[in-house]
């Protein structure tokens, strides 16, 4: 019996060693896996802040190539989030990228359903801090998109989309119910059909070194619901370009544009600077009108296969139809540290520190994100 038992822990402790090592390597080697075999990361969801509380939760993340033989062909990614807070927030997330043999279809989809309070500064791009009002949505949101290759480097799109929110004022009186300019206060819903263009020479849609991808896309939401709903246009230009300076070091730059036309916009659907993309260090929403331009660079640091850092810098502002000046662009720079859970497809979680301008009597705003996968 006494062998027996011996035997029994050697064999217990040989399995849990084994074990351990081979965790080390999977997601603390340097080296790179060359079979392009399928990878997995489960993220485990954990942040607070005053407007939410405690927020927890747990992401996915499945990694796969359509074709393996081909090192040309790109990563198809799938993500799932689900997560909850103390203060009533809870969100749940479905997104796929998936790029067929050869690059020849590219299919994005997106599903989520999300309550959320958040703090509303009215509309215009010099908002105060002292508007500050609280209110809760509802969201539903479902996208489709197909895009097909033409030529090289070239593809033509067209999606589907629908969305709808629902809002409560948690503090009736304050900007929300007095501004009239504010529509659709109690929410609505929108359905629209787009297309787009893309040309894309990126060597990586994941972490690209080379390269450009240069988009524009046109949606249009008929008056489907009729009543006082939305009808018009979105129209979005996101230009994405890469230099590798050397075997380390990585530039690129980023500019965007978004821009809304049409009746009865609703304030919910005006485009929002701030988020852990693009003008980070801003509060999401802090900002919005009915026109968004946006630029940023990132000089990128590779140290090894399994560790990096950046630092960025760029400037943005929302703006009414022809109140655009150069002299309204507020500021976004700060750095952060990268770790690459799958060296081989470029697959990273980010954690990056965004700082952006000090209003007259505010703090200056800044903003701490931990994400999955590059700013862009």
């Amino acid at each position: 019996m006494k062998k027996l038992s011996i035997c029994t822990l050697f064999v217990l402790i040989t399995a849990n060693a084994f074990a351990q090592k081979k965790l080390i390597e999977r997601y603390l080697s340097n080296k790179t896996d060359s079979s392009r075999r399928p990878s997995f990361m489960p993220v485990p969801i954990f942040r607070y802040s005053q407007e939410i509380g405690v927020e927890f939760g747990a992401g996915l993340l499945y990694s796969t190539y359509l074709d393996r033989k081909d090192l040309s062909n790109r990563s198809s990614n799938f993500s799932g989030v689900v997560s909850a807070s103390t203060k009533g927030q809870y969100n749940v997330s479905l997104k796929g990228d998936i790029w067929t043999k050869n690059n020849t279809h590219h299919y994005i989809s997106e599903i989520r359903f999300k309550q959320m309070p958040f703090n509303f500064y009215g509309i215009g791009n010099e908002t105060d801090e002292a508007n500050k009002d609280r209110l809760v949505q509802g969201f539903v949101k479902v996208v489709l998109e197909a895009e097909k290759r033409f030529w090289p480097a070239m593809y033509t799109g067209f999606s589907l989309g629908f969305e709808n929110y629902h809002f409560t004022d948690k503090e009736v009186g304050g900007i929300f119910t007095t501004d009239q300019a504010i529509l659709h206060k109690t929410g609505g819903s929108v359905v629209y059909a787009g297309i787009s263009q893309t040309y894309d020479t990126r060597n990586s849609n994941n972490y690209t070194t080379k390269g450009m991808m240069a988009k524009v896309s046109f949606q249009y939401a008929p008056d489907f619901w009729g009543k006082e709903n939305f009808t018009g246009s979105l129209i979005k230009a996101n230009v994405r370009s890469f230099w590798s300076l050397s075997p380390k070091f990585v530039i690129g730059v980023n500019g965007l544009f978004h821009t809304i036309q049409g009746k009865n916009t609703p304030f919910y659907l005006l485009p929002q600077m701030g988020n852990d993309e693009m003008m980070r260090g801003y509060y999401t929403g802090r900002y919005r009108d009915r026109n968004l331009l946006a630029a940023q660079a990132e000089l990128r640091y590779r140290y090894n296969n399994r560790f990096g850092a950046v630092v960025f810098g760029g400037g943005g502002q929302v703006f009414e139809n022809g109140g655009f000046e150069v002299r309204n662009f507020k500021p976004s720079y700060g750095a952060g540290g990268r770790y690459f859970f799958d060296p081989e497809k470029g697959l990273s979680v980010r954690l990056d520190y965004g700082i952006g301008e000090k209003r007259p009597n505010e703090k200056r705003q800044t903003g701490f994100y931990i994400s999955l996968a590059e700013a862009f």
